[in-house]
């Protein structure tokens, strides 16, 4: 999902505070946009306003699971109502804190809104402009409020709920703003995408001394609806076992691949498929249906050629997905029976090195690069590569645990440092360095244990065809340091296509043999010359 967020706010005078409080919070898929208009004829309506706002902001993140968004935003609001009105009539014996309030939240491609008192809610899509919430004022009174949050021990919200689409702008605001732009002036300035800034300003020019007020508003620009909410809340069931012959939506099971009987070859219209099915905890368990969710939605949204095609069908009645079917062995299969030449070596450097950037455009990382992860294509005379299994695919910085193969983390991971570019492109250095020799730099890592990295052997040492430039890129991948190590996907990627200009590596204590032999003897030979000079200026001086 991509949204666009902003607000804005100015008071009546500049001498006084405005009695408008509003906040906007965003994070995974979802957003919410609160904003509320303390009474101008109560004690406390600043008060009220405020904690509204900070209230719903904070709780809503954390509701019960179990609630859905609209009873989530109900359930927040009638307890708030209840506590302002109780304490206004504990502390001033009268309802005093008082306030309208109006809240939008996005999940996924969903819109869920309510709102009590005039602080209004529209939604502009394509030029036009519809109002979601209603005025709660009386009839001939329209300054004055017949509901709003703390003035009756109970209230009853105005709920709705619309579906999203991409470029769908949510507007709130106060009525210091409502009551000054028509709805044609609101929806030309939506349409050209005016910021909550320009708004209020505008707003402010056009007001005159009867209906100058307060001024709040918050644009949410929702550039790209987000799926993954939707897909998850599919009605779709997991099957709890799976035999050769099933037919699921279309596709017959031929066989489950091996040590697995959630992922299976399967046929439909006479071409061959893997299907990756829902393990069966995910019934139970909402954390095991979200990861699975979240990994068939990056599958299916991920292209390219470095990667297997995946979708999930729109009607589906089983939750699984599906990729190509991609007819090769894993690169950890071809490295039994050979190592690959540099030529071969270079050219995977290139193809993850282009698969990360390509992830990291999406914000997500692979989390468990590895030639078992890693399809080596026959294609002709030489072999092409795809990257499979985005499971552990996660957002990137989003993982501080040692998720992944431990043969291939970054010796950072092992003390909780997140996920990052950094650590793929170490993990990069690790499949090069086992592909061009069939062994691991730092020796095989078991799963509970936490090594102590020494600097491994230059790979030319254990394959005499590697090139001195190939030996410095593959250990600057590799750094035990990670600021000595590349950066970004792209500096790997000129390295691997400039053998030229690449930079020597050497660990930083290697001694000047290693680093430079050149200079070394040079060095050598003109202190021996030194030596000899003296020594022969003493025997001739004697």
């Amino acid at each position: 999902m991509k949204v666009n967020l902003t607000s804005y706010g100015l008071p009546k005078s500049t001498d006084a505070e405005s009695e408008d409080s509003f906040g906007v919070k965003a994070w995974g898929e979802t957003v919410i946009a609160v904003l509320a208009d303390g009474a101008g004829g109560a004690l406390k309506g600043r008060d009220a306003s405020s904690r509204i706002v900070k209230s719903l902001v904070s709780n809503y993140e954390a509701r019960p699971a179990a609630w859905s968004p609209q009873k989530a935003l109900a359930e927040f609001t009638k307890l708030l109502n209840r506590t302002l009105h109780q304490e206004s009539l504990a502390l001033y014996a009268a309802p005093e804190m008082i306030s309208t309030l109006s809240v939008a939240v996005i999940e996924g491609n969903r819109l869920f809104g309510l709102n009590v008192g005039d602080s209004r809610i529209y939604l502009a899509r394509g030029g036009t402009l519809t109002r979601l919430s209603e005025d709660h004022v009386h009839d001939g009174m329209e300054h004055v409020l017949s509901r709003a949050i703390g003035l009756e021990i109970d209230v009853e919200p105005h709920c709705f709920e619309r579906e999203l689409s991409d470029g769908d702008i949510a507007f709130l605001c106060s009525d210091g703003i409502s009551n000054v732009l028509s709805e044609d002036d609101l929806a030309a300035r939506l349409t050209h995408h005016s910021a909550a800034r320009a708004i209020v300003q505008h707003a402010r020019e056009l007001a005159t001394e009867f209906n100058l007020d307060d001024m709040s508003a918050i644009v949410v620009e929702v550039a790209k609806t987000g799926k993954l909410r939707a897909v998850r809340e599919q009605p779709l069931s997991i099957p709890e076992s799976l035999a050769k012959s099933d037919v699921i939506d279309g596709y017959e099971l031929i066989r489950p691949f091996t040590g697995t009987d959630r992922v299976w070859l399967a046929a439909k219209d006479d071409r061959r498929w893997t299907l990756k099915f829902a393990p069966i905890e995910a019934r139970d368990d909402e954390t095991i249906l979200e990861r699975f969710v979240k990994e068939a939605w990056n599958a299916s949204r991920i292209e390219g050629e470095p990667f297997v095609a995946a979708f999930t069908p729109e009607r589906a009645t089983v939750r699984f997905y599906v990729q190509e079917f991609v007819e090769a062995p894993s690169l950890k299969t071809l490295l039994t029976s050979r190592r690959l030449g540099v030529d071969e070596a270079v050219r995977l450097g290139n193809f993850l090195a282009d698969a990360g950037a390509r992830l990291l455009a999406l914000d997500l990382v692979h989390g468990d690069l590895k030639p078992e992860n890693i399809l080596a294509v026959a294609d002709y005379d030489r072999v092409r590569f795809k990257l499979i299994d985005l499971g552990s695919s996660a957002e990137v910085f989003s993982v501080t645990s040692r998720a992944g193969t431990p043969s291939y983390l970054a010796p950072e991971r092992f003390h909780g440092a997140p996920i990052s570019e950094r650590t793929e492109i170490f993990a990069i250095g690790v499949t090069l360095y086992e592909a061009l020799t069939r062994k691991f730099p730092f020796g095989e890592i078991e799963r509970f244990q936490t090594p102590v990295f020494q600097p491994p052997k230059r790979p030319s040492a254990l394959n005499a065809n590697i090139p001195a430039w190939l030996d410095h890129v593959i250990l600057r991948a590799l750094s035990i340091d990670p600021e000595r190590r590349y950066q970004h996907y792209s500096e790997l990627a000129f390295d691997l296509a400039n053998p030229g200009r690449v930079e020597p590596f050497y660990r930083a204590d290697a001694p000047l043999l290693e680093r430079d032999p050149l200079a070394f003897y040079r060095t050598g030979f003109w202190l021996l010359f030194a030596a000899t000079l003296f020594l022969l200026f003493r025997l001739l001086t004697h």
